[in-house]
């Protein structure tokens, strides 16, 4: 019994370290612009929440058409923020189809390159368990030039779990997390061709 319940007491630290990895949060600050990560409705909520606390003078949505729930990612993240009282002017959003985070970056990368007013900072949301890979694929494709603040949607307004593997959902999604990590670490950062032609094949979100 004694055995049973120290692998227990150590169990459980051990697992919780393996989620909160991927979990960045910055301390925010005001920044220039909040990117939603194309993904459910507690994204938005939770960047119009931020935009109402005055940390952001525009919203940016990202994301194609979703088959899932029958609508365009950037349209109905407009739609949602336009019902909840934030101004038209203070919102942009880029149709294009993207196939991963790492392309809807790019499609931030031009609007910031495309925009009538000065971007040198972005707020970025998305779900805790992404932020790790967020916040590498931002620094990766705007380096320093432009200040990225992780800002995951906190646990008790996403469906997910800090406990991540008493839950179904959430533990499917830490363990493609760390799959996506390794493979966007191959796909974007190793120079070998044949490996990078496979994996471009590959590209999920």
């Amino acid at each position: 019994m004694f055995i049973i319940g120290t692998l227990y007491l150590v169990r459980e630290p051990l697992l919780l370290v393996i989620g909160n990895f991927l979990v960045i949060k910055n301390n925010l600050h005001s920044a220039d612009v909040i990117h939603v990560i194309a993904g459910e409705d507690h994204r938005t909520d939770y960047a119009i929440k931020l935009f109402k606390q005055g940390y952001a003078r525009q919203i940016f949505f990202t994301g194609g058409w979703c088959q899932r729930n029958n609508y365009f990612h950037g349209q109905h993240g407009r739609e949602r923020a336009l019902e909840n009282g934030i101004p038209l002017k203070a919102i942009s959003l880029s149709e294009s189809e993207v196939t991963s985070t790492y392309s809807e970056v790019l499609k931030l990368k031009k609007f910031i390159g495309q925009s009538a007013q000065s971007i040198n900072s972005v707020i970025v949301v998305s779900d805790p368990y992404h932020m790790r890979r967020c916040r590498w694929t931002y620094q990766l494709i705007l380096g320093d030039e432009i200040e990225a603040e992780m800002a995951p949607v906190p646990f008790e307004l996403s469906p997910y779990q800090r406990r991540w593997w008493s839950d179904k959902q959430s533990r499917e999604f830490v363990k493609y997390e760390y799959l996506k990590i390794i493979y966007y670490y191959a796909r974007y950062k190793l120079n070998w061709k044949p490996l990078n032609n496979w994996l471009t094949s590959l590209d999920k979100k």
